[in-house]
């Protein structure tokens, strides 16, 4: 936990789940440069606030009480929405105060101040603004904050295509400021969002051929990535009514692969992003057998599911938070699945070579064998004993 020291208040925040040796903080300069103008440089503006984007919180933890009307946060991350809900807690701020929605929810009919942290994906970025443009309107005042490795060329055209004109403040900490005005004149098109593709012939059977669904923000929008094809290639076979999950699911092709090849298995789709969890439900509507059932769930990895209660996690965990390079997810995820592997049940994992996922493997499970091995990923199996 660190201290975010603005000049409306210092606040104690941290990221979700807590964890001691998680390095990161739950800021970074540019939410700090954001929040300095808005306190320093911006004229005060009333009516409803809208922070999109809003990692773990900080934004909206440090608008609520210090300024009048709504605030509304939107976030595709589960546990961004949770650190704020914990964030505001600890800073004594009535959870009331804002108004916590997804970016699958209705965004607010009308906007007065727009605040928008630039997300590492300008396909999820294009949606949201797509989807808020309509709530805008002459006076609302638009900034977008982010460090200046994420704010590109591509990045200022989507604000000046979809809001209006759009410039950039001076680089300060290496961030940067976006202050867009809003053009009422703008045509207000529908979101491009989601995306449809056909697997191509040559995918792995079963998914060959199949159609997938993309929302905004998700992994490989328009094909299938080398990772998950190398996975589909080496999933293991005769499962029966095996309970199985597709951890961290993404669009969810993995787990569709598992219920055309195992009609019997019992499956559960999870991810924290809600973009990801729609995604897999419209997948596996679109390309299962008919009739076929699956639970889809949006939460912290395997935290919502009873302990013991699972044959099988398949997972093929993240290496980034946003832009940082970090295992502390993947961790996370293996551990959150021999919690809730029953006693000779199976996590079967693809990753990169170079990330050495058979050594954190070990150390939590006691055991971890190559399933299959490529020039460039890896499956490896390990047992809860």
């Amino acid at each position: 936990m660190n201290r975010l020291t603005t000049s409306w208040g210092a606040y104690e925040l941290a990221r979700f789940p807590e964890d001691p040796r998680d390095p990161l903080r739950a800021w970074d300069a540019s939410d700090e440069y954001l929040l300095r103008h808005l306190t320093e440089s911006a004229p005060p503006v009333t009516g409803t606030a809208v922070v999109v984007g809003d990692r773990w919180g900080a934004l909206a933890t440090s608008l609520a009480g210090h300024r009048p009307g709504q605030v509304v946060q939107i976030t595709d991350s589960f546990l961004a929405r949770e650190a704020t809900r914990a964030n505001l807690a600890r800073n004594g701020v009535d959870e009331a105060s804002v108004q916590l929605l997804t970016t699958r929810d209705t965004p607010p009919e009308r906007i007065d101040l727009l605040l928008v942290r630039v997300p590492k994906s300008l396909a999820l970025l294009e949606d949201q603004l797509h989807r808020l443009a309509p709530a805008v309107h002459p006076g609302t005042v638009v900034v977008g904050t982010g460090m200046v490795k994420e704010i590109h060329t591509s990045t200022l055209a989507l604000f000046e295509r979809i809001i209006g004109p759009t410039r950039t403040s001076l680089a300060v900490k290496k961030a940067r400021l976006i202050f867009c005005t809003p053009d009422p004149s703008l045509p207000r098109t529908a979101s491009p969002w989601p995306h449809r593709y056909t697997l191509p012939d040559d995918a792995p059977a079963p998914v060959a051929g199949r159609t997938v669904v993309n929302h905004a923000g998700i992994f490989c929008a328009d094909r299938l990535d080398i990772g998950t094809r190398f996975f589909l290639q080496h999933l293991p076979r005769g499962l029966g009514d095996a309970r199985v999950v597709d951890l961290g699911c993404g669009n969810g092709v993995v787990g569709l692969a598992v219920a055309l090849a195992e009609p019997a298995a019992r499956l559960l789709f999870t991810d924290e992003s809600y973009q990801a969890v729609a995604s897999a439900e419209e997948t596996f509507r679109a390309g299962a057998a008919p009739g076929a059932a699956a639970e889809f769930l949006v939460g912290d990895g395997l935290a919502g599911v009873p302990a013991d209660s699972v044959d099988l996690v398949l997972n093929n965990p993240p290496f980034h938070s946003h832009q940082a390079m970090t295992d502390l997810t993947a961790r996370r995820m293996f551990s959150g699945a021999r919690r809730a592997l029953r006693s000779g049940g199976e996590l079967w994992v693809v990753g990169n070579r170079h990330l050495g996922y058979h050594v954190t493997l070990r150390r939590i499970f006691g055991n971890s064998e190559v399933v299959a091995s490529g020039p460039k990923f890896v499956v490896l199996r390990a047992v809860k004993k």
